[in-house]
């Protein structure tokens, strides 16, 4: 017997669920659409060299590659001489919706506007090892900007993205922001040599999640440090840490939200300082602070006001970053990781042109924000009881099938949604059927009915039945 589950990573979606996620998928268009971002497509499938050598080592490795196909592939397979997987394969499914942006950007740069504002909700595929909240197949909801290198920008990013976060009932949802050139500076105070920078940045982003041990042991591993230098690098990297400690944000319950905003613009002043201290002259490090700090001020009258928090530890480890990035994260402790990142990649989309444009984008990560919404409970009553149909119509023999089409016609041109029973059961079966898919009304049609030109309502919810004249019908039902 075949195994009928979705391959491993992968998931079907019923009804009940592909109502969440629609009702999701709505608030994130409707404010990416009220900060004047236009929608974008694009395919699932792209060249395997528009997306190789633009995520670092291990996105490359995570990539769902396709193999040739037909003569192509039988020659190649016939003839040697393949040395790996990149020699039999021509396409990839994309690995995320940024790097397909550059590649339109690139193409279309004459038929764009000159600041191209875009959002894009599509399905990525990742060949990642599935878990709580993580497959292989999943939504991303990008918003980026193309063209402009203003950090008012990064501050209507943090808005929009903020003001979906609060529409959709989070409270605890904070912005973490550092910039590469801080961690630039950092490094090169610390002694890494330029060689190692992105080395030492892929194991520094897996900090949350492998520890001060961990990060130590990938550093030696990837030849950074020797085992002394790595640990005396980590020592300086914990003194940084130690400025916000846990990126968890615990501040009492009984704190208002006015507090909780002025608690972290007070943080933030406390851990720009202490950056400046360390990072001292490194001109990198500098410029990092100056854009970090106009972020900060643009944000002061938006709806990220007292969300955006500066956060040395934060490295993203995509290679394509270039400016300040960004990390969203819960603070309640019911749910580790982040909910969406992003950042600036100035250099990106000129890898596929001649000239450098500048971009900055957040990425929700829709699939995060669905299971946390879920055990929360945070989804609204009428989206969580809502079934397929207001009434459902049936069909008393084969003789008054038609007519009950035809109802059912005039009930769905009145705005309501309607189905109707395919077959000619007994009554009884019908309502049974009403009752399992929660639809609240029955419409009998019968032959005293069609003759009477009158319809029999049943309330599924109370069970009680009345004769409504068929004119009146709909009006009843939604009253």
């Amino acid at each position: 017997m075949s195994n009928t589950n979705p391959a491993r990573g992968m998931r079907d979606f019923l009804p009940e669920q592909v109502r969440k996620r629609e009702y999701v998928i709505g608030i994130i268009k409707e404010v990416y659409e009220k900060y004047g971002f236009e929608p974008l497509e694009t395919p699932a499938v792209e060249n395997l060299s528009t997306l190789t050598n633009k995520y670092g080592e291990e996105g490359d490795q995570l990539m769902f590659k396709i193999l040739e196909r037909g003569e192509k592939l039988r020659r190649k397979l016939e003839g040697g001489g393949v040395k790996s997987e990149n020699d039999l394969s021509d396409l990839a499914l994309r690995y995320d919706l940024t790097v397909p942006l550059a590649r339109v950007v690139a193409n279309y740069k004459n038929e764009l506007p000159r600041f191209f504002k875009r959002y894009q909700i599509q399905p990525v595929w990742r060949a990642d090892r599935p878990a709580r909240g993580r497959y292989r197949e999943f939504y991303q909801c990008d918003v980026d900007a193309i063209g402009s290198r203003s950090m008012i920008v990064e501050a209507e990013l943090c808005a929009a993205v903020s003001e979906i976060l609060e529409r959709l009932g989070f409270d605890d949802f904070v912005i973490l922001i550092n910039h590469r050139e801080i961690l630039r500076g950092f490094l090169e105070v610390a002694g890494v040599d330029e060689k190692k920078h992105s080395d030492t940045l892929i194991a520094l982003d897996k900090f949350d999640k492998i520890g001060e041990q961990g990060v130590s042991k990938e550093l030696v591993e990837r030849g950074v440090f020797t085992e002394e230098g790595g640990n005396n690098f980590i020592r300086q990297f914990l003194e940084l840490m130690k400025l916000h400690g846990d990126p968890a944000y615990n501040i009492p319950e009984k704190k208002t939200a006015e507090f909780k905003k002025k608690r972290t613009e007070e943080e933030n002043l406390t851990v720009i300082e202490k950056l400046r201290e360390f990072i001292g002259k490194n001109e990198s490090g500098k410029r990092g602070i100056e854009s970090v700090e106009q972020i900060l001020a643009l944000t002061r009258n938006s709806p990220a006001y007292g969300q955006v928090k500066v956060q040395p530890y934060l490295a993203r480890g995509l290679s394509y970053y270039t400016g300040a990035i960004f990390e969203i994260g819960l603070d309640r402790g019911d749910f580790s990781g982040s909910i969406a990142g992003g950042g600036r990649y100035d250099g990106l989309i000129g890898m596929f042109g001649k000239e450098e444009i500048p971009a900055v984008g957040l990425s929700l990560g829709l699939e995060r924000i669905l299971l946390i919404m879920e055990e929360r409970g945070m989804f609204p009553e009428e989206i969580d009881k809502r079934v397929a149909a207001d009434v459902l119509v049936t069909v008393w023999n084969e003789d008054t099938a038609a007519e009950s089409l035809k109802f059912a016609g005039e009930l769905r041109a009145e705005g309501l949604r309607v189905t109707v029973y395919p077959e000619n059961d007994k009554l009884g079966k019908q309502f049974k059927y009403a009752d399992q898919t929660g639809v609240p009304f029955v419409c009998v049609l019968g032959d005293d009915e069609i003759r009477e030109n009158t319809v029999t309502l049943k309330n599924m919810k109370t069970g009680e039945q009345e004769s409504v004249a068929r004119d009146e019908i709909a009006g009843k039902i939604k009253a």
